[in-house]
């Protein structure tokens, strides 16, 4: 199993840079990969920040490499959760946040849109 790094993730979704996004394609198509949560969260903000995705974008993106069968996230359930809760309206890192501290009593911040999308997903959280 290789794990791989945002910059092969990037190129793998965006297919922009001729000389690398066939290098990275056969990488991951040709073996089994490991996909870190934190690999996630940076590509996450690169697709959205460099490359203008919407969350949906990133959301269907992610959602489809993930599901690829070669492909091992760090943490399935994380991944997933996160996913569903970016679909309900939440910011991916947040949800990633929210997701991680589920064995919690309550989720405790002071960004109010974050806390209110939660609420409606059926997440324990409080306001600080």
């Amino acid at each position: 199993m290789l794990a791989i790094d945002t910059n092969i993730l990037i190129r793998y979704l965006v297919q922009d840079d001729p000389a690398q996004k066939g290098k990275a394609r056969r990488l991951i198509e040709n073996n089994e990969v490991f996909i870190t949560t934190t690999v996630l969260l940076e590509a996450e903000w690169v697709l959205r920040s460099v490359y203008g995705f919407s969350p949906k974008q990133v959301a269907e993106a992610f959602a489809a490499f993930i599901g690829l069968p070669q492909v091992r996230p760090e943490n399935p359930f994380l991944a997933a959760e996160a996913l569903r809760l970016v679909d309900a309206g939440m910011d991916f890192a947040d949800a990633l946040h929210l997701t991680a501290a589920k064995d919690c009593e309550a989720f405790v911040s002071f960004d109010q849109q974050c806390l209110k999308v939660a609420r409606a997903a059926g997440a324990s959280v409080r306001s600080a």
